[in-house]
């Protein structure tokens, strides 16, 4: 059983950078986004541990956030948060979907 290193440490960026929102600006969604989509790139890392082609959970979680982050940065033009969020969960769904093509 392979660790997936990358997956977990995925998963703890998305939870720390809810943390941030809320300790810089407040936001109460931004901590509950982190920690619900941190949880879920948790479980789906934990998944892909145990099996490699069990990547739906985390598909799920990173395909969702790269379409919201994507878009907001599209709006504001900001690469810090969105910019970097959305670049890494598209990192990630490309990633499965090479885990599950070899």
């Amino acid at each position: 059983m392979a660790i997936d290193w990358i997956g977990f440490s995925y998963a703890a960026a998305i939870v720390f950078g809810g943390f941030m929102g809320y300790k810089r600006k407040g936001s109460v969604m931004s901590l509950m986004a982190g920690l619900v989509f941190g949880g879920l790139s948790t479980y789906g890392a934990y998944n892909v541990s145990r099996d490699p082609s069990d990547i739906k959970v985390l598909m799920f979680a990173s395909g969702v956030l790269s379409v919201v982050m994507g878009m907001r940065y599209k709006k504001s033009g900001k690469l810090m948060p969105a910019g970097i969020m959305a670049g890494l969960s598209l990192f990630m769904v490309f990633r499965l979907l090479l885990l599950i093509m070899v």
